[in-house]
């Protein structure tokens, strides 16, 4: 049945992104939520090898991520969704045991960081937007703890969506505050559904994938 559920998720997405039409906005937003629907059924019929506590954690965050997604038209009100969403699944990486980062991981991510803070964030506030600013720089941290924390877990399907998360959300602050993106839509889109498969089927990590090699 999971694997049923990935094949739907990937058949929605693909229609979703290259075939619905930006108007009306209204049947756009609804089918944008239709694979993230079809990603929590997954979470939730995934037995959870980690722990139920975890399990219950990334759920949640998968349910906000949807709700943001619905509301990310509103870009401030979807900024302050997806923050909450970060913040569940960064507390659903604590509960698994912890590991120090390594170094040739923690360079990059906090060079990154101070990049994208340089980059996307001070000419906003060079330009007078200080509260907008602030709160790009607030979420390029709390995605930067949510990358962080996820490799401290080990667990490859929690850091690759974590990761992916990361692209994602920086696909769509360049189209957004540097330059349009060709394919816009395609990048930000097919990272962010796949960032959410691999962090929904990391509920089922460690010895399973260990096994198998791939989503469980």
């Amino acid at each position: 049945m999971r694997k049923i559920l990935v094949g739907l998720i990937i058949l929605t997405g693909f229609i979703y992104i290259f075939f619905i039409p930006e108007e009306p906005i209204g049947l756009k937003i609804a089918l944008k939520l239709v694979p993230m629907m079809l990603i929590i059924l997954y979470g939730v019929m995934t037995d959870s090898i980690v722990s139920p506590l975890y399990k219950r954690i990334i759920v949640a965050g998968l349910t906000v991520s949807m709700i943001a997604d619905g509301v990310i038209y509103w870009f401030m009100a979807g900024l302050v969704t997806f923050f909450v969403a970060h913040i569940l699944y960064i507390q659903a990486f604590r509960t698994e045991r912890r590991k120090p980062v390594p170094l040739p991981v923690a360079v990059p991510l906090l060079l990154y960081g101070l990049f994208m803070v340089f980059w996307i964030a001070w000419p906003q506030i060079a330009k007078g937007e200080v509260i907008l600013g602030a709160a790009i720089v607030a979420y390029i941290l709390i995605i930067l703890i949510m990358g962080w924390e996820a490799v401290r877990t080990r667990m490859p399907l929690a850091i690759t969506g974590a990761l992916l998360f990361i692209c994602s959300d920086s696909f769509l602050a360049i189209d957004r505050f540097v330059t349009p993106l060709p394919a816009r839509e395609a990048l930000v889109m097919i990272t962010y559904y796949a960032a959410q498969i691999f962090i929904a089927a990391s509920i089922c990590s460690k010895k399973r994938v260990r096994k198998q090699g791939g989503l469980c």
